[in-house]
């Protein structure tokens, strides 16, 4: 019994003072997708929160215009991309809604594109 408690107390003192330290986020140039053709109203709103964001995160964010297909071709993108943080589409309910229930075979999934991560803006262009 001694020997199991004495293991047990090992253990945690082992994984308590072996942590790993977290990593900087984010540590290279973001890029925004933007679903719509450039100068566009999303496109123009995307521009102005990269902006903003790229003051605060103390990283650039490049805007990446890829139109087509109501948007699902620039959510594709992001949706097999690398999940690493740093490639993010600016959807809208069309991208995110809309196209994941008119279309029968979607290229991607609702799921897919939340798990890489997205921004959903709300603006009159949308409804």
């Amino acid at each position: 019994m001694s020997r199991a408690v004495i293991a047990l107390a090992s253990l945690s003192f082992i994984l308590s003072t072996t942590s790993t330290p977290a990593q900087d986020w984010p540590n290279r140039p973001m890029t925004m997708v933007v679903p719509f053709a450039a100068g566009g109203a999303v496109d123009v709103l995307g521009r102005t929160l990269a902006a903003r964001a790229a003051e605060i995160l103390g990283q650039q964010i490049v805007i990446e215009n890829i139109g087509g297909a109501g948007g699902m071709t620039g959510a594709n993108r992001v949706a097999k991309g690398a999940p690493d943080g740093h490639l993010f589409v600016l959807g809208s309910v069309g991208t995110h809604a809309q196209n994941q229930t008119l279309y029968k075979n979607p290229p991607m999934t609702l799921s897919r594109i939340s798990s890489r991560s997205s921004w959903w803006p709300k603006c009159p262009c949308c409804w």
